[in-house]
């Protein structure tokens, strides 16, 4: 399951740092990748292993989603414009629901070829050793491949990158089943080969929806956990001259959030003063959380009708 971004009170990553990691990372699993589809995809049709086949398809899925995933990255970096007043972070969410679409229909497309294979068990030919040794060596690179790319995206705070490197650690699940499948078909049990195939396929499937589902509902403008919505609440209820906060309001922005917050103030100050407090209080914010941007309203304290108050 994809890991989530803990640190919610944290210095903000420079755009250029997390532009550099994301081209670093992505590089280096796009030359994996090419290796890997090429190697899987011919030793497993030589070897006749329908689950190399199956898994050099899953590493060809992972190599198209690594130029998504650049393709995102690059438009991301744009300041905003005009048009996108608040910049342009969606386009990593976007992203990853283009990701997850891509693996679902991967995975469909395994599970009926798997399918078929199983309803002919009479016609599935034997499969050479050469197929396992590529199956073993694919699983130690894609293992390896996903801790560096988990590591450098949980560095720059990047969730796209995070979903990208799940990714990869489903590549190195489906070749420990592949491998599995063809040592089976290897003892004599050909069917295994094709079930690993049917496996590899729901574990593609599963992986696709989740991530799909999960960028849908941040493009719906989700909330941010509550954890991190009430780190930012106690960050704004310690600025100095800030009396009391309610309606702080969430919502993603790729990796980043945007926040609406009413902030209470002593009644009797200035309006010159009260302004001093909120520009405070969004620096504070700005610099120990992912926010983007952060709108607040003054309400005079002494005065607090409860009028804004809403359902925690």
């Amino acid at each position: 399951m994809q890991e989530e971004l803990s640190d919610h009170e944290d210095l903000s990553i420079a755009p250029e740092e997390r532009q550099a990691a994301t081209q670093r990372s992505t590089w280096t699993s796009v030359v994996v990748n090419i290796v890997l589809t090429t190697v899987q995809l011919i030793v497993g049709v030589f070897s006749h292993s329908q689950a190399l086949i199956a898994d050099g398809i899953h590493s060809l899925s992972d190599l198209l989603s690594d130029f998504v995933v650049l393709l995102a990255s690059h438009h991301s970096k744009k300041e905003a414009d005009h048009d996108h007043p608040y910049g342009h972070q969606r386009y990593e969410t976007a992203a990853s629901l283009v990701l997850g679409g891509l693996l679902l229909a991967v995975g469909i497309g395994m599970l009926i070829s798997a399918f078929h294979k199983l309803e002919n068990p009479e016609a599935i030919p034997a499969v050479h050793s050469i197929a396992l040794w590529v199956a073993i060596t694919a699983l130690i690179t894609k293992e390896a491949l996903f801790r560096y790319m988990l590591k450098l995206a949980q560095k720059v705070k990047s969730s796209m990158l995070i979903a990208n490197a799940w990714h990869a650690r489903s590549d190195a699940a489906s070749s420990l089943v592949v491998a599995i499948g063809i040592i089976g078909n290897l003892a004599g049990y050909p069917l295994l080969d094709p079930v690993a195939a049917l496996i590899v396929g729901f574990m593609v499937s599963k992986m696709g929806w989740e991530f799909g589902w999960e960028a849908l509902h941040d493009l719906m403008d989700r909330a941010a956990d509550d954890e991190e919505v009430e780190a930012i609440r106690t960050t704004l209820r310690d600025t100095p001259g800030v009396l009391g906060v309610h309606d702080v309001h969430t919502r993603k922005m790729g990796d980043m959030i945007m926040v609406d917050a009413h902030l209470e103030v002593d009644a009797q100050i200035t309006v010159e003063a009260g302004h001093e407090i909120a520009v405070l209080a969004r620096q504070r914010v700005m610099q120990r959380h992912r926010v983007l941007n952060l709108m607040t309203h003054l309400d005079p304290w002494h005065r607090h009708d409860g009028d804004h108050d809403t359902p925690r």
